[in-house]
């Protein structure tokens, strides 16, 4: 059976409580941190469960690896507190569901997964993707589900995540490099809590173009901007790959704005806290996230997440800043793109 491998005495144990005090959406002291999760991990009753707004840092946070937020987000549908209305959960639950209408190409020990996210199709083009393409897979079969941890769903991702394993199984795959914190960290992160064994090596993406830049370092010119990084909410799931960003910004001669709100302390783009929580809290993360921004100078706003860019693209470039993805940020330092979108003749 899959089972969440949590510790309780860990957090008995625990003698700083981060997991709780360093979240920025919580107002919690070490001591009741630590009461807190031990409650929560006895099956009792918190606020945290009432108050969480799924962020996923406390994942990071926890430099025991105990899994402090998967554990919230088990007690929550365990007591059915709901995050988001019911019909809004369903309708996620429901674009989710495998069809049988997957995309694969042709695959090689090596492949790479675009998840269920059509903008990486027009994406993964030209020299930095040139010894993985064609092999690649998308579509719901290859789908993480890890999105519905947002919601309070761990049961649809043990029934659904097993069968993506296992259609990755299938291909007969050494080596998959996910385009998306998210899908990454299901692999390297929650089906390892879960007991759930991952029969290939999973690779971020962003250790991938790292290695791919510096092969084609001959071709990178300095782009000598300032950029502000919007670090997803899945990136907490990874945070081990999260050293790649500033690797691959040096590599490519970008200066990234040391600002208030990065790395461990980054905001959320405030997507889903605009669907599940409401347009306060969301305004104000977006309001004080953009205007830190601003206050340090960047020049671009660089993505990782098309949705966090679906959310903010348009809102940093009201601010005079342009947002653009990381990857395409890269294909400009290598001559594929010029700051205007057009490739140099």
């Amino acid at each position: 059976m899959v089972q969440l491998s949590f510790d309780a005495h860990l957090c008995k144990t625990c003698p700083t409580g981060d997991c709780l005090v360093k979240c920025q959406y919580l107002d919690v002291d070490r001591e009741k941190a630590g009461e807190e999760m031990v409650k929560i991990s006895e099956g009792k009753d918190s606020f945290v469960l009432q108050d969480c707004v799924t962020c996923y840092a406390c994942e990071e946070y926890c430099k025991r690896g105990n899994h402090p937020f998967y554990l919230i987000t088990e007690r929550r549908q365990e007591k059915g507190i709901l995050v988001a209305p019911r019909a809004i959960t369903r309708q996620w639950v429901n674009i989710g569901e495998p069809q049988g209408k997957y995309k694969v190409g042709k695959i090689r020990d090596k492949v790479l997964s675009l998840g269920f996210m059509p903008e990486y199709l027009e994406s993964v083009k030209g020299e930095l993707f040139e010894d993985l393409m064609p092999s690649y897979v998308f579509g719901q079969e290859f789908f993480c589900n890890v999105v519905y941890i947002h919601f309070a769903d761990t049961a649809i991702i043990k029934q659904r995540l097993p069968r993506v394993i296992d259609h990755f199984k299938s291909l007969g795959v050494r080596e998959v490099v996910f385009m998306h914190d998210e899908c990454y960290g299901a692999f390297a992160s929650l089906a390892p809590a879960y007991g759930m064994e991952v029969p290939f090596k999973a690779v971020h993406y962003f250790e991938y173009l790292y290695q791919r830049l510096r092969d084609l370092r001959d071709k990178i010119r300095p782009l000598r901007l300032k950029a502000a990084y919007q670090r997803p909410c899945s990136a907490r799931l990874c945070p081990d790959k999260h050293h790649f960003v500033r690797d691959i910004m040096n590599l490519i001669g970008v200066e990234l704005v040391e600002r208030q709100y990065q790395d461990e302390n980054a905001l959320c783009c405030s997507g889903i806290l605009s669907l599940c929580f409401g347009y306060d809290i969301a305004h104000d993360v977006k309001a004080r996230n953009l205007a830190d921004m601003v206050k340090h100078g960047a020049q671009y706003c660089v993505f990782n997440c098309p949705a966090c860019q679906n959310t903010l693209g348009a809102e940093v470039a009201k601010m005079g800043i342009r947002p653009i993805h990381m990857i395409d940020l890269c294909r400009m330092a290598i001559g594929e793109k010029s700051p205007n979108g057009v490739r140099p003749t």
